[in-house]
């Protein structure tokens, strides 16, 4: 017996513009259940100035790319509470996407409908003893190019589904 559709979660990742105090996001990008992704460069807001040329160079995209191309925080955050209103939103970075999206929130003066978890709640132990080698094997399959934001909501999506999959125990089958 595999998962269904239904039963899987949507899986969220934020890109930021470096660790630590006065970083903030860059890109948030999601993969749904059903493989719907989205996913959007967020406008850096007055106040939002810390860059880390370290973190630029991982996912690739400039300041400058996110002045041009990004989207207002306001509208982002507006996108993620009509698209999850009431659910559950999983990541793999618990900590650091709970502080970006409530950096997020906070610029914009909202607060998020939908609640956000770490991932690892989710895995048994046999799929956490097999993650990390199930992880880079999906990458390989998926063949992603770039670390973007909806690349790593997929890749986890794909990594949760594979897990499931080898864990299943005989008598469940």
């Amino acid at each position: 017996m595999t998962a269904k559709p239904a039963e899987l979660p949507a899986i969220i990742d934020i890109e930021a513009s470096g660790f630590g105090a006065g970083s903030y996001p860059i890109e948030v990008g999601y993969y749904m259940p059903g493989g719907q992704m989205y996913c959007s460069l967020i406008r850096p807001e007055p106040g939002w100035t810390h860059w880390d040329a370290g973190a630029e160079q991982v996912h690739g995209v400039t300041r400058e790319i996110l002045e041009k191309h990004g989207r207002p925080a306001a509208e982002v955050a507006l996108h993620l509470n009509r698209h999850f209103r009431g659910q559950t939103v999983y990541t793999d970075a618990w900590a650091h996407d709970f502080a970006w999206l409530g950096r997020l929130y906070d610029t914009v003066d909202l607060v998020p409908t939908y609640q956000l978890k770490d991932l690892r709640e989710l895995l048994s132990e046999c799929e956490q003893a097999g993650w990390h080698k199930t992880r880079a094997a999906v990458e390989l399959r998926l063949q992603l190019r770039r670390h973007r934001a909806s690349s790593d909501a997929r890749a986890l999506f794909e990594t949760l589904c594979e897990t499931r999959k080898r864990c299943v125990p005989e008598w469940a089958r």
